[in-house]
């Protein structure tokens, strides 16, 4: 297993936390941030990817260069910004190009039409930067063009014109704004100047007022001779170019068009019409309220919203979790079209797709991202995460699901391919505590708080069976029989009032036995993956018993050194590990009255950082650090570990090391990522991220203000968090083919893998290769126990293609060597041929000296096959993707064939030496 190479494809549980969302020019992917990551939505191939390029804190603002769609620019809430290559690196996996600080929050950002200009708007100035170049490396890359003021509170939003010559900007101080990306200066033409009155010689932004509240945003209609201005009291107001007469005769009013003298320009609109540059007729031109328009949803004010110039529709989303969708086209109307609940808080961000089909939706509240389609009425895309912590997960037995409980009370499926929430389960009334898949079977098994035990039908995705206790238990682990005729659960957390461990029957859905012992809670509870019907429990009494779950009911009681957190037993059931409160990792044979085989002294390794209210340095802290999860690798030779830390550590089980360790976020907004804390952050009243500064920055509203909270509520309060999130680990797990592992964490659970998921985002369209299908998936469970068993049983082709999709190179290996002399030149003719080039080069990596395999003439057969059934695929390919592995092969024949010639030069002198001796020996005789 190459454990140092898993690399993060996926963040499942958090589709959507805040901040703006945008689409690729193509409409085929959409842009969404979680947390201080961005994830890539593909809505043609249903596939996510999310990007391992981390901000220091939640990001809060992007935009895309619509000139190079692949680079886009991320900002975190205080104002840090990365410029992101999203398809660049391995497997596609993004790459950051440059870094800035801009030193304060930053409230919009948008890319001009052209790509070669970015604004930024923080406070209430507007910088303008130019684009970074991303063929060359800069020492300064980002070069300040302009700043622009004139506001008087701070800039909500910026808006380029189709042109790029014009940007507006809204703010709080009620007013919109109009400027220019460069100066321009007036011509002076004869005969504009009357009254002796001078005429202005360069472009003066341009004031739009008229609101009485904060103006969200503007909008430029497709010829650039409209504006719409929306406020967040529900108004619209629509701005039109003034005809000229209607100019001509205003004589005293003041606008944004006076000269330095503050004298009116009366000369504007006649040079407006006589023209033809467009750029000077938008700096001339007089603007004026057309029309004044007014949601029905008014009264609970506006919180997002988006214009298509091209079909004229508005689409504004309202706090009350409602969007409606207008259109502009008709002269002088605003006309609805749609409106449409899709959340029950406050809609976050809206936008439409290049083309206008498409609504994207985000809801912060609840984690939702949604795509509708207006014309159909029909969603495209419908997320939602867990709007609370991740608690656990577990993987099907062929990897390609993944489940996962959190403190919501609900049990979702993942499709760990695709990265989308298939199902999900409401059942439960409090926090889903353990997961655990029958081995045989679409059956899932989850264990709650609540007090119950539950089992769901995959293929039906219905609750068919619900475990409960005779008296009421919070159960917070759960263990699962390999015939899955048995399920287990014991009380655990601090509240537990029993400490019992109860099991049931699964088909009849009875008790069968409650085994007593442990003077604690019960942390975590495991059945023998052998069948050999052993149950281990682990508690807080500091003991680890080893029960025979059906033969009677005593047990076998090991004495630890601290309270057991959890346990996890081998693959093969030949060993267990428990982790202990004290930081240690100790492994134990079950077969032989649990003899303990090591210890693991992990303190160094999970030690916790720094919390803002922590009294101590971070040295102080590491004895409390310990792990809470542990897992297994496929082939059990590492052991993942997490838990209350930042760090996700693998271990080698053999040699008793830490083989790497991975983090979980580099978000400093979160407890424990920091070494050291800030003292610069700290004032009188203690650290400035712990007191409570309720800026404007997010104005509730009358509704948002109201207390939605209920007394009594099974499902927790679903008002704003009141404390400091903390970066831990709540569970860790191995999937079954042994490609990837994944974690709940406090920012969703954390998917990494050997495989890129260039398929997954659709890398092909900017250069990647995608990934092939291969129909042989569907035939077998690809675990490794599997594909041994398919190559007992005679399956050569199907256990050999299973060992090639997982990579694996030792069980690759055995599978090759197993496949019979006879039977090579048909499992040659029948390979699928997206997999000669992996055998090809493993046939190569046999046939090299350094291997020192006696079978060379198996491995030349194996040669012969391959090049006589699929010569004319290999030389078409032979300059493209099976270039290396022929090279190889080439390389390795060169050696054997110098090889052998040695050898036998070697023979032939020492036949000659003897044939000599021989004569020599026969003359003497005569």
């Amino acid at each position: 297993m190459r454990a140092t190479s898993f690399a993060l494809t996926n963040v499942l549980g958090s589709v959507y936390e805040r901040g703006p969302i945008c689409f690729t020019p193509d409409g085929s992917t959409l842009l969404s941030p979680t947390g201080n990551r961005l994830t890539l939505v593909n809505l043609q191939t249903q596939a996510s990817r999310t990007l391992p390029v981390e901000l220091r804190r939640t990001v809060a603002n992007i935009a895309l260069n619509p000139a190079r769609p692949y680079i886009a620019i991320l900002i975190d809430v205080d104002g840090r910004a990365v410029l992101v290559n999203l398809y660049a690196g391995a497997g596609g996996g993004g790459v950051a190009l440059a870094h800035i600080n801009f030193g304060a929050p930053v409230r919009a950002v948008r890319f001009t039409p052209d790509g070669k200009h970015l604004a930024v708007a923080h406070g209430s100035q507007i910088k303008v930067w130019q684009t970074p170049s991303t063929l060359t490396r800069e020492f300064s890359p980002f070069v300040l063009h302009r700043t622009y003021t004139g506001h008087d509170d701070d800039v909500l939003s910026i808006q380029w014109s189709p042109s790029g010559q014009f940007f507006l900007t809204t703010s709080k101080d009620l007013s919109a704004r109009l400027y220019s990306l460069d100066p321009i200066p007036f011509p002076s033409l004869p005969g504009t100047s009357t009254n002796g009155k001078r005429q202005p010689t360069k472009f003066r932004p341009k004031t739009f007022s008229g609101h009485r509240a904060s103006v969200l945003s503007a909008h430029w209609s497709a010829d650039e001779r409209t504006i719409y201005t929306i406020g967040k009291d529900g108004s619209c107001f629509v701005w039109r170019i003034k005809p000229e007469e209607e100019s001509e005769g205003e004589d005293e009013e003041e606008d944004a068009d006076s000269d330095a003298d503050g004298k009116k320009n009366r000369a504007g609109p006649s040079t407006v019409s006589r023209s033809h540059d467009s750029r000077l007729e938008l700096a001339r031109a007089r603007w004026g309220i057309a029309e004044r328009h007014y949601f029905n949803a008014q009264s609970v004010g506006v919180n997002c919203a988006d214009y298509h110039p091209e079909s004229s529709l508005l689409v504004v989303g309202f706090v009350t979790g409602v969007f409606g969708l207008y259109t502009l086209a008709d002269e002088g109307a605003c006309t609805p079209l749609h409106t449409l609940s899709i959340s029950s808080e406050k809609v976050a961000a809206v936008t439409f797709s290049p083309d206008g089909a498409w609504l994207a939706f985000g809801c912060a509240g609840l984690g939702q991202l949604l795509v509708w389609e207006w014309a159909s009425e029909s969603y495209i895309l419908k997320q939602q995460g867990h709007y609370a912590d991740v608690r656990c997960i577990a993987y099907s037995n062929d990897g390609q699901i993944a489940a996962t409980g959190g403190d919501d009370g609900k049990v979702k499926l993942w499709n760990t391919t695709s990265g989308f929430c298939t199902a999900t389960f409401t059942e439960h009334s409090a926090t889903v505590a353990a997961l655990e898949f029958a081995s045989k079977g679409q059956v899932l098994f989850s264990a709650s708080l609540d007090g119950t035990v539950r089992a769901w039908d995959l293929l039906r995705y219905r609750n068919f069976r619900t475990f409960t206790s005779p008296e009421p238990v919070q159960f917070g682990c759960l263990a699962v029989e390999p015939s899955g005729e048995v399920v287990a659960a014991g009380g655990g957390g601090a509240a537990a009032d029993s400490f019992d461990i109860f099991t049931w029957n699964v088909q009849s859905g009875k008790i069968l036995d409650v085994m007593g012992g442990h003077d604690g809670p019960v942390a975590s509870l495991t059945f023998s993956p052998s069948g050999s019907g052993q149950l281990i429990s682990a508690s807080w009494d500091k003991t680890l018993k080893v029960w025979e779950a059906f033969r009677d009911a005593s047990a076998d009681t090991v004495g630890l050194t601290a309270e057991a957190t959890c346990v996890a037993f081998r693959p093969d059931g030949g060993e267990i590990c428990v982790a202990t409160l004290d930081g240690q990792i100790n492994f134990f044979d079950p077969r032989d009255g649990a003899k303990q085989l090591g210890i693991l002294e992990c303190r160094k390794d999970i030690a916790a950082g720094r919390r803002l209210d922590d009294k101590v340095t971070r040295q102080g802290n590491e004895g409390a650090a310990c792990f809470t999860s542990l897992h297994y690798s496929a082939d059990g030779r590492c052991v993942l570990a997490g838990g209350n830390s930042n760090w996700i550590c693998l271990y080698d089980v053999r040699e008793r090391v830490l083989l790497k360790r991975w983090t979980v976020s580099k978000d400093v907004g979160l407890d424990n990522t920091q070494d050291r804390l800030d003292s610069r952050r700290l004032t009188a009243a203690g650290p400035r991220e712990l007191i409570d500064d309720i800026s404007d920055e997010d104005e509730l509203t009358t509704f948002e203000r109201l207390d939605k909270s209920l007394p009594g509520a099974q499902r927790g309060d679903m008002s704003k968090r009141t404390t400091r999130k903390a970066a831990r680990i709540t569970s860790v797990r191995f999937s079954p083919t042994g490609r990837a592992w994944a974690a709940a964490s406090t920012v969703g659970v954390l998917v990494y893998s050997l495989d890129p998921p260039t398929a997954a985002i659709g890398v092909g369209a900017h250069g990647g290769a995608a990934a092939a299908f291969d129909p042989l998936d569907l035939d077998m469970e690809l675990t490794p126990a599997s594909i041994i068993a398919a190559c007992a049983r005679g399956e050569s082709l199907g256990a050999l293609v299973g060992a090639l999709r997982l990579g694996e190179a030792p069980l690759l290996a055995e599978v090759y060597e197993k496949v019979p002399v006879k039977e090579v030149p048909l499992v040659a003719s029948q390979l699928p041929q997206v997999h000669v080039g992996a055998v090809l080069k493993l046939v190569a990596q046999q046939l090299h000296p350094q291997s020192n395999s006696p079978h060379v003439e198996f491995h030349l057969r194996w040669l012969a096959a391959l090049l006589t059934t699929h010569g004319a695929f290999v030389r078409k390919r032979a300059k493209a993707d099976l270039a290396p592995s022929l090279r190889l092969v080439a390389a390795c024949l060169y050696e054997l064939r110098a090889n052998v010639k040695r050898t036998a030069d070697e023979n032939l002198y020492a036949l000659l030496h003897v044939w000599d001796g021989m004569q020599r020996k026969g003359a003497d005789q005569a």
